[in-house]
């Protein structure tokens, strides 16, 4: 036998070896076909509860949306809501066989690179996965997907699909279908949606939580996918040019439409936490969640929340009762959040005193952080050179065209940074930023290494360690968590386990943690915040009776005060509280003052709701002593390094005035009477443009 006819045999029999393969492997997809059973579309679609438990595991902290499905027929469903989906979501539905090529192939190449399984891209795909609510992301529950989809496509005319899609989808609120989705947003019946309402409720189906427009941080976010869909049906011909011009980038008004009851009380911001956490980490759907027949167990201790509920309506009743004349307590609004060190987990928060009549969540808000910045700057100016000992100017200093007082236009002279830390000394602070090379954007980057994500408000001038950047008190408690944690930042979560109703666990935390400031660092700012409390601006959060460590914070605008804050913690447990006023949270705090004290500081209230708490949250924990400080650069202690003597500290730093005489700063700072009289106060305030300093700031 020659070579040529070898070849040809070996040919031939590899031909018949893949063409038997071929023909296996149909004959195997057509029995699989076969074999897979549709679910009954015609059937009432049905969800078990999913229930939230406390850290326990036992104690119920809440249960999520029972079903709110109002099914409607075909000839009865709106054509705007029709053409928005259509268009938004597979503008190949009504020739499609159920299933998208393109949005296959992705997904193999996908798990090739060994990515996650994607979801289907096809409205049918998505009616199919609802239909079955599982969460399981593998290749077999694709194929079956897909196979079902196209079964669906063979069985069902496209009307059919879409009619039980319509009537089955999630869109939050807990609603499902769009009947019960356009009275949950707009509180009318679907036949009366209009193109721009259509368009908002399309929007949902990517994630409520992330489109819902009653969260203020979804509406840049809901504009962008609103006009996405708009434009997409002008592409459809669902809709004309002169249209899209007319509602493009102005959604429509949304009624005052109350949550349902479950989400009532100060709870209810946990339960909404927990939802979005589920969907944007964990990559549970919508309806997986509320629907599901979940048990979740999340982070939050039972009875440190309730320390938090008490603690914080203690001292807003307070504060509005003891004012110079009494105000609404409505109008004051404490926001606490709690975090343990090392982990992450979120044990207690507290948003505001009923999430079904105000869901802005305090705790997760951005407000100026006033002095609590500082913290971010003395990291810097270690990583630069500075030590604790290293002298800086207490005494007026000149920024950016203008001069910035302390309080009472004090002059403190050289201090050190230590000194200046425990004292809160603004200038001092301005004065170490300058001193550093890209001062300001080192400051930036600090807090950024502490586990802050910035924001345009966080601008790089040598002035932001006084704290016109804003931050969430979630956020600072966090990152002060770093600082106890020897410079480990560990991303807060408030999910530790999800078990689905047969008891398998579908996901369970991991949090990230990343050495990312130098645990030596970490010492030396603790140190600091430690002298704050023992005989600084924060002596009124000594009461807690644990070694404790933490920074008051004030900052103003004008003549007003906008956010109040003491942020601290233990070996164990890290704390931010937030004082701000007003619908918006941008009030004046200062008609809250108590008689005779002439500004609303975070030495106050804040620092003394933040020892309220935290002795409940503390109770039974061992006292636990800080590490040493390292004396980074060579920052041995002296004998000025630190004085016994309260200055009062308020910043006063004047925006249009080269000669920085103040009109809006006291001349005396009054002795609260919460508070010891010791205890000194420190301002600062908000920049009228991102040059320009501030004009007042508080932090005492």
């Amino acid at each position: 036998m020659t070579n040529r006819q070898r070849i040809t045999r070996i040919l031939l029999w590899a031909a018949i070896g893949l063409v038997g393969l071929l023909i296996i492997g149909l004959v195997g997809v057509i029995a699989y076909y076969q074999s897979v059973k549709m679910p009954d579309a015609k059937a009432e679609f049905e969800t078990a509860t999913t229930t939230l438990y406390y850290r326990d595991g036992k104690s119920v902290l809440g249960q999520l949306a029972v079903q709110n499905r109002t099914p409607l027929n075909y000839a009865d469903m709106p054509k705007v809501m029709i053409d928005a989906v259509v268009a938004a979501e597979d503008r190949s539905f009504w020739t499609n066989p159920g299933i998208s090529v393109p949005g296959m192939i992705r997904a193999a190449i996908n798990i090739a690179k060994g990515g996650d399984v994607q979801s289907g891209s096809t409205l049918t795909q998505q009616y199919i996965k609802t239909l079955y609510l599982t969460s399981a992301q593998t290749a077999t529950r694709k194929v079956k997907e897909l196979v079902l989809s196209m079964k669906m496509t063979n069985s069902l005319s496209k009307e059919q699909i879409l009619q039980g899609y319509l009537n089955t989808v999630y869109f939050g609120r807990g609603a499902y279908g769009i009947e019960a989705a356009a009275k949950a947003f707009f509180n009318i019946h679907a036949s009366a949606l209009t193109a721009p309402q259509a368009a908002v409720l399309t929007s949902q189906l990517r994630g409520p939580s992330l489109y819902d427009p009653s969260d203020p941080d979804n509406l840049t976010r809901l504009t962008e996918r609103y006009d996405y869909v708009l434009q997409s049906m002008v592409d459809t011909g669902s809709l004309t040019q002169a249209e899209l011009d007319q509602y493009q980038d102005n959604l429509p008004e949304f009624p005052a439409i109350k949550s349902s009851d479950r989400y009532g009380g100060p709870k209810g911001f946990l339960m909404n936490m927990v939802e979005n956490e589920l969907e944007q980490v964990a990559g549970l759907t919508p309806a997986q969640i509320d629907g599901g027949g979940l048990q979740i167990t999340t982070t939050f201790d039972k009875s440190i929340q309730a320390a938090a509920v008490q603690s914080a309506q203690k001292f807003t009743q307070q504060a509005a009762n003891n004012a110079r004349q009494k105000q609404d307590p409505a109008q004051l609004h404490a926001a606490i959040a709690s975090v343990q060190v090392g982990s992450g987990e979120v044990l207690a928060l507290y948003g505001g005193p009923n999430f079904v009549d105000d869901s802005r969540n305090w705790a997760t808000t951005h407000r100026m952080t006033g002095s609590t910045f500082k913290a971010f700057a003395f990291i810097a100016g270690e990583r630069n050179g500075a030590s604790l000992n290293t002298k800086l100017d207490g005494n007026n200093i000149q920024v950016a065209g203008s001069t910035i007082h302390n309080d009472s236009y004090e002059q403190f002279g050289k201090v050190s940074l230590l000194r200046a830390t425990q004292n809160s000394i603004n200038t001092a602070f301005v004065d170490l930023v300058q001193q550093i090379p890209d001062g300001p954007n080192q400051v930036i980057k600090a807090a950024e290494d502490a586990g802050l994500t910035s924001n345009d408000t966080w601008q790089a001038v040598p002035f932001i360690p006084l704290g016109t950047a804003e931050v969430s008190p979630l956020g600072m408690a966090s990152a002060y968590s770093t600082f106890a944690n020897l410079g480990t930042a560990v991303v807060p979560h408030v999910v530790l386990q999800v078990k689905d109703s047969s008891g398998a666990v579908l996901y369970s935390a991991a949090p990230v943690r990343t050495q990312s400031i130098e645990p030596s660092i970490a010492r030396d700012l603790t140190y600091a915040l430690e002298s704050v409390v023992d005989a600084g601006t924060g002596v009124a959060a000594g009461a807690l009776g644990y070694p404790a460590a933490g920074k008051t914070g004030t900052a103003g605008f004008g003549k007003g005060t906008g956010a109040a804050w003491f942020v601290g913690f233990t070996r164990q447990i890290s704390t931010a509280v937030m004082f701000v006023a007003g619908d918006q949270g941008i009030s004046d705090l200062n008609p809250y003052a108590p008689p005779g004290y002439s500004s609303f500081y975070g030495s106050g209230y804040p620092a003394q709701t933040w020892a309220d708490f935290m002795k409940q949250a503390m109770k039974g924990l061992p006292k636990q002593s800080f590490e040493s400080p390292a004396y980074v650069n060579n920052g041995q202690p002296t004998s000025s390094s630190s004085s016994s003597t309260m200055p009062s500290d308020t910043a006063v730093l004047p925006t249009d005035t080269p000669t920085g005489e103040p009109t809006d700063t006291p001349t005396t700072t009054p002795t609260m009477t919460q508070t010891p009289s010791t205890d000194p106060t420190e301002t600062t305030t908000t920049p009228t443009t991102a040059t320009s300093p501030p004009t007042t700031a508080t932090d005492g």
